[in-house]
């Protein structure tokens, strides 16, 4: 059992835990924004919401379009 409170113990979620919670939450096809708002929603770190603000402006009809792209540009380790 940890003592840390709720929040942080979000913040030390590993990034692709992250993405994962964010694409789960999103009814797709969905744009850039969507997923940059449902990002915002899911109280992700700032991180997780700068990859998911830097994607192309364009509809993405699932979520393994998404994962595509951010294990291109976001580097190692984030494909899910």
């Amino acid at each position: 059992m940890s003592d840390k409170p709720a929040q942080h113990e979000l913040n030390d979620e590993p990034i692709d835990d992250e993405i994962a919670q964010v694409l789960r939450r999103v009814h797709y096809p969905a744009n850039k924004d969507t997923l940059v708002d449902a990002a915002r929603d899911a109280g992700v770190s700032n991180d997780v919401i700068t990859l998911f603000d830097g994607l192309p402006e364009q509809d993405y009809t699932d979520a393994d379009s998404v994962e595509q792209l951010l294990g291109s540009n976001g580097g190692p380790g984030l494909s899910i």
